[in-house]
């Protein structure tokens, strides 16, 4: 039996709990499986569902991370366990066994200042888990640049779930809404800084001279959004730019196939930073190529010049540049079908194989 140990889980959205939701998933289909998650409202009839156990703590931060913690050790006291896995390295720093633990890295919880109290903090965990799983090599490198022993690390990307076949009704939604509107460029994802939709706005302006029924369909909500919209209206933008927020995932995964380009060219902002962006991926799925950052774990996500193309996001003209050669020449058709050719590689059966080694070896 394994632990799942866990602060982001279905039924809450978002990215890593949907990470969660396909490891814990697909290990289930090998191992015996429990999962220690954080409460969240309405999560029984989600759990229910589930082909394996679940249990939940609730209660303020600090006493719900000491509670969970204390259910934990008392359960691999009590119990035949071969390992535990987590989401963060903060979900094991109360965790007090000699079974083997295996560490998920992101980026972002990682960058903390070399020396500074939470640096240290994580580096004690991480230094001593038999396995510290990065999601991309911008991520492992990272970790040994942070201090974490690069002989723990080994780089397994996120998986994906193969596509279903898309809803009628939604791709008719979609033709009606976009009609002539050509090239397309979407972006799904949070308003965040690191997102980058600010230098996105600005390219487009200067896409739109050449190609007057150029289209943007940005999909989510967030900090940024109201200063992305009155970005938009600033530079008379709004009869090119489309917003959607809370959307079904039919009719996010028809606007989505019914695009060009995924553009996402993310940067580092403060500590934040892209550790992969299963998103280029979701979109490859598609056979949307996509444009991404040179900061961050795109590189992983993004073959460049094959599945689509990584330039400098915080150089406009580069984004301008990428984009327009990408669109000229209808470049995005053929990096597209080579998108979804190698999206497959990311398909969690693939994926669970690697996870599998690591667990299978000890």
């Amino acid at each position: 039996m394994y632990l799942i140990v866990t602060r982001a889980f279905p039924p809450e959205l978002g990215g890593m709990q949907s990470l969660m939701w396909g490891l814990t998933n697909e290990l289930s289909k090998n191992f015996m499986i429990k999962v220690f998650a954080d409460y969240y409202e309405n999560h029984k009839e989600f759990d229910s569902g589930a082909n394996f156990s679940i249990e939940r703590v609730g209660g303020i931060k600090f006493l719900r991370k000491v509670r969970k913690a204390q259910l934990i050790n008392e359960f691999l006291r009590e119990n035949k366990v071969q390992g535990v896995i987590a989401d963060h390295w903060k979900s094991l720093e109360l965790i007090d066994t000699d079974k083997r633990k295996y560490c998920l890295i992101h980026g972002k919880e990682i960058n903390h200042p070399n020396g500074s109290s939470l640096n240290k903090r994580a580096n004690k965990v991480l230094n001593s888990v038999e396995k510290v799983i990065a999601n991309s090599e911008y991520t492992k490198n990272l970790a040994i640049n942070k201090g974490v022993d690069q002989n723990k690390l080994i780089v397994i990307n996120p998986g994906i779930d193969p596509v279903k076949e898309l809803d009628k009704k939604s791709l008719e939604k979609v033709e009606r809404l976009l009609k002539v509107k050509t090239p397309r460029l979407i972006t799904v994802s949070r308003f965040d800084k690191r997102k980058n939709h600010e230098k996105i706005i600005m390219a487009l302006r200067n896409l739109k001279q050449i190609y007057p029924d150029i289209v943007y369909i940005s999909i989510g909500g967030g900090d940024e959004e109201e200063n992305i919209k009155q970005l938009v209206k600033e530079l008379d933008l709004s009869g090119q730019v489309m917003f959607f927020k809370n959307i079904s995932d039919d009719l996010k995964n028809s606007l989505i196939a019914k695009s060009n380009i995924f553009v996402m060219p993310s940067i580092i902002h403060k500590t934040s930073v892209e550790g992969f962006g299963i998103a280029y991926v979701e979109a490859a799925q598609y056979g949307v190529s996509s444009l991404g950052g040179k900061d961050g774990g795109a590189s992983d996500a993004i073959d460049h010049n094959k599945t689509g193309l990584i330039c400098d996001g915080n150089n406009l003209d580069e984004i301008y540049s990428s984009l327009n050669m990408m669109i000229s020449e209808k470049k995005y058709l053929e990096l597209g079908k080579n998108a979804k050719n190698l999206s497959v590689n990311f398909e969690w059966p693939r994926i669970i194989e690697k996870y599998k080694k690591i667990l299978e070896k000890h």
